[in-house]
């Protein structure tokens, strides 16, 4: 009887998953009619979310159609709606509202996550974000509609929520980014509003002096302790009763795991993240794993825990492949680990930083060399395979065992 591994998400933890479950029943020699392998998404395509944040987002797509023909893995277009754990079944949503399922004997959940908006007044309405592909590409059309209109205060301003990684990345990119839709003498500005007392809160106090120097080099501004509280058409209203004009309200503060995980009977955490056990299985439904940003995962003996990363997605992804499709073929599955954990933050158009280490970060390359390596991440690293089986499955080895 045919058994089968079912990966929900194409993203970077749902590819990975499924080019290493490939790789392994290709080692054994077991013919993919005896284990076949299924990816369920909207469409056979990944999201290079990383990149969102630049210019032409529209463009930061990868389709998989021909990788998964190089590597017999299945696909199913929809949107899954359900997990029956008892009964080894998920029940899929199509694109016209008709409805199916899969049966599955082992199932990676690697639906990612999405960006949290708190209830503020006004931000679902005027707020935009980069944490997904549609609103990157609504907040690319924004910008250049900017163009549109007359020159003032609120249309040259950019107000972004949120001082971590993802806000940095923002900021950074849209003086340039701005200059080249409204013309290189307008007087932009980009104010970046972070409620805590520090801009890269999770960076430390090594790698924050070169960050702030960057952002005062771009004339990036920063109001420290007091969070957006309101939009409107007008602008945003600060905890401390400033108000800012502006017309384009970037927000990139938080992420939440998809919600597909309340429905598996597993403790999370603040963030809907499972706790999963070392080989990635959902305790308590051992065909289950999670992967990716929807699994809280220990990293190694020292406390650390992976984070919502592609870095970290692409690595629990191939553990999590790997070890569904060792479960099934009576080999033993391994206790994920990622030691190393690095941060390369873009800061403009020809700036980077480097650091290594959780706590404390040391920064180890800056600068334009920095960015070169930014921009090898973003551009080659972190993109599919080519659409060749012994080149696909050596990438899904080396993200399950090569550490940066």
């Amino acid at each position: 009887m045919t058994q089968h591994i079912v990966i929900i998400g194409a993203g970077f933890a749902g590819l990975m998953a499924a080019l290493s479950a490939a790789r392994l029943r290709d080692e054994k020699g077991v013919s993919p009619k005896d284990l076949k392998i299924t990816v369920v998404a909207p469409e056979p395509a990944l999201v290079v979310r990383p990149r969102l944040y630049e210019r032409n987002p529209a463009s930061m797509v990868a389709r998989l159609d021909e990788l998964f023909a190089a590597t017999d893995i299945d696909f199913h277009a929809g949107h899954v709606d359900t997990i029956d754990s008892e009964n080894g079944t998920i029940g899929i949503g199509g694109s016209e509202g008709q409805v199916s399922s899969l049966r599955y004997d082992r199932l990676v959940v690697a639906t990612g996550s999405h960006g949290f908006q708190p209830p503020i007044p006004g931000l679902s309405d005027f707020g935009h974000n980069v944490t997904d592909f549609e609103g990157a590409v609504a907040l690319d059309r924004h910008l250049h509609a900017l163009a549109e209109r007359p020159s003032s205060v609120a249309r040259n301003t950019v107000v972004v929520g949120g001082g971590g990684f993802t806000g940095i990345e923002v900021a950074t990119e849209m003086p340039q980014r701005l200059r080249e839709i409204l013309g290189q003498d307008t007087p932009i500005r980009v104010i970046m509003v972070e409620r805590g007392p520090v801009i890269a809160p999770d960076m430390g106090n090594e790698p924050r002096p070169y960050i702030e120097a960057r952002l005062r080099e771009l004339d990036v501004q920063t109001v420290l302790g007091s969070g957006i509280v309101r939009l409107d058409g007008s602008g945003v209203t600060l905890e401390n009763g400033e108000q800012i004009e502006t017309e384009t309200v970037v927000w990139s503060a938080g992420m939440r795991a998809s919600p597909l995980t309340a429905q598996l009977p597993a403790e999370r955490d603040n963030l809907g993240r499972i706790l999963v056990a070392p080989d990635l299985r959902v305790p308590g439904s051992p065909r289950i794993f999670a992967t990716g940003d929807t699994a809280k995962a220990a990293t190694d003996n020292d406390g650390n825990f992976s984070l919502m990363s592609c870095q970290h997605a692409r690595r629990l992804g191939a553990f999590a492949g790997h070890n569904a499709a060792a479960d099934l073929l009576g080999e033993p599955t391994l206790a994920y680990d990622q030691p190393s954990y690095v941060v390369c933050l873009d800061l403009g158009a020809d700036d980077a930083i480097f650091t290594r280490g959780w706590s404390p970060r040391t920064v180890e390359i800056t600068g334009a060399e920095a960015k070169k390596v930014k921009m090898d991440i973003n551009a080659v690293w972190i993109y599919p395979p080519a659409a060749e089986r012994e080149a696909a499955f050596r990438n899904a080895f080396e993200a399950r065992t090569v550490d940066f």
